[in-house]
């Protein structure tokens, strides 16, 4: 019998990553004797940061005292503190800040500037949560970041002196992650306003994947380790059925034994996972 290998239709780019890869090539097709430069990589993918490496778009870990040249904020945003240095080292920003990312830092703001005690969920060491906090703390110290409850716990008692808390989520987040923080807080709460901030291309991806779970075998999630909307794909699957997450098509060869023993197959990808990466995923499977 052959394999039955599925592709999810909410599988690779969203439109935030597709637009900010487009944009960075362009830039640099229209400025060739100008230096182009993304403050930290523009996506979680190390094949698409080589490609831009290779066009002579380079991606810069910090901001240098003086440059030249264009540097592009990429989808998950920056302070505006960040913004400034860049303009004062002497580049021009290009901002590529997702527009779904835009509307977290706007309503964190909304939040605190408002008086409520603002709780961001997400992991805050990811540079969207990063930037989300530096916009809120620049009109309130109210403000703590969790990914988890055991985190919201430790700050138990800083909360239950606010009379309102605002919760606002990191947008690759899980569902699940923020139905169990808006549960806690409202044992310890009298105000709660809620903005359910995951992104619409997070959700549909995850739903769809959930739904083909529940009729595969195997479900391979294709896209890097450090892609947070990538690692929460393979978690939410895991616990519905055998999942595998892996970076390229040459890691399947580790997975042989479970591939055979698999006839009824499928492949989602992660936000920042490029088409033709999928294609070679499928095409490797197809071989089995």
């Amino acid at each position: 019998m052959p394999k039955k290998i599925k592709l999810a239709k909410y599988a690779g780019f969203c439109y935030g990553v597709k637009r900010d890869v487009e944009t960075a090539k362009k830039l640099k097709v229209e400025n060739p004797d100008k230096n182009i430069f993304v403050l930290g990589e523009l996506i979680h993918n190390a094949h698409v940061i080589s490609e831009l490496e290779k066009l002579g778009i380079k991606t810069l870990y910090e901001i240098p005292e003086s440059g030249s040249g264009i540097c592009v904020i990429r989808s998950h945003g920056e302070s505006p503190e960040v913004m400034e240095k860049i303009k004062n080292a002497g580049f021009t920003p290009v901002d590529l800040t997702c527009p779904d990312v835009k509307k977290v830092q706007q309503k964190a703001v909304e939040l605190a500037k408002e008086g409520y005690f603002v709780v961001i969920v997400g992991k805050s060491e990811h540079p969207e949560v990063v930037a989300i906090n530096a916009n809120a703390k620049l009109w309130t110290d109210k403000v703590a970041v969790a990914a988890n409850i055991e985190q919201l716990k430790e700050l138990e008692n800083v909360i239950k002196t606010h009379k309102k808390v605002g919760v606002v989520v990191q947008t690759t987040q899980r569902i699940s992650t923020l139905n169990e923080i808006i549960s806690y807080l409202t044992t310890i709460s009298k105000e709660i306003h809620i903005a359910n901030t995951i992104c619409a291309s997070t959700s549909m991806r995850q739903n769809e994947a959930k739904e083909l779970a529940q009729n595969s075998g195997l479900m391979v999630v294709v896209g890097s380790k450090k892609s947070a909307n990538t690692t929460h794909l393979a978690e939410i699957l895991k616990d519905i059925t055998k999942t595998i997450h892996i970076e390229s098509a040459e890691e399947l060869a580790n997975y042989k034994d479970l591939i055979d023993k698999n006839d009824n197959i499928s492949v989602t990808a992660g936000a920042s996972t490029p088409q033709n990466i999928i294609e070679a995923v499928i095409e490797e499977l197809e071989k089995f």
